[in-house]
């Protein structure tokens, strides 16, 4: 149950940081505005869109958290993922306008962007689809984080399952803002967003602790109770 609950949770209290990076496309999308449930359900479809391109990018990591888990680096890579983690919520105030992450990936979102603008011409189901598959794919800190905790799955379905709850749990607040468009104040959405960081932080510990096996239940348990169990048979079973 906790690993059910920990994407949800990362989505929950994740979206604020959504109405600053995504806020701008869920008001802008081409919902019909004169059919209150033709508005609704556009907005659910695109958001089950971006859920859609978690769940696939969740297949990918899930993979390769199993690879590492096969390889015997589960806790170094438990250890290495909450450590940047940490060091991505305190990067920019190290370095303040000295260097930014985000540019890395300035020409990759600006080819996405201009895929996007195509799709907002049309306010069919189909054009709010594409859109939501394509949000999916822009850089974003808040799916790196659970990026890394579908890394940390250390299984495909699981990987995929993580993203999924994931993105569903981005959806209520999402909605909200394709629905309330402009009338959340930007203090408001400010202050909403200061909330994310510590969270962050807070999750980098827990992955830290995780990769320690110190012992604690749920939170830091015990390397062999991490890696499933090989049965062996018997050979005296046999004869």
């Amino acid at each position: 149950m906790f690993d059910l609950i920990t994407p949800l949770t990362i989505g929950l209290i994740g979206s604020f940081h959504c109405i600053g990076m995504c806020g701008p496309i869920a008001v802008s999308l081409p919902l019909k505005s004169n059919n209150p449930f033709a508005k609704v359900s556009g907005a659910v479809i695109y958001n089950l869109g971006r859920s859609v391109t978690y769940g696939i990018l969740g297949v990918f990591f899930g993979l390769l958290g199993q690879g590492i888990q096969l390889a015997g680096f589960q806790q170094w890579t438990s250890i290495i993922l909450g450590a940047a983690m940490i060091a991505g919520v305190l990067f920019p105030y190290i370095f303040k306008q000295k260097a930014n992450l985000g540019s890395l990936f300035t020409g990759y979102a600006a080819r996405l962007i201009n895929s996007l603008r195509k799709l907002f011409s049309n306010s069919s189901y189909k054009s709010l689809l594409g859109i939501g598959l394509l949000n999916g794919l822009l850089p974003c800190g808040l799916v790196y984080v659970a990026i890394a905790g579908a890394i940390n799955t250390n299984q495909v379905i699981s990987g995929a399952l993580f993203m999924v709850l994931f993105g569903l749990g981005t959806i209520p607040m999402m909605i909200l803002i394709s629905l309330a468009g402009n009338m959340i104040g930007s203090k408001l959405r400010a202050g909403m967003r200061k909330v994310v960081p510590y969270f962050v932080v807070l999750l980098g510990i827990l992955f830290i602790l995780r990769g320690l096996s110190l012992g604690i239940p749920y939170i830091s348990p015990k390397a062999e109770k991490l890696t499933p169990v090989e049965r062996t048979v018997d050979e005296n079973c046999c004869h």
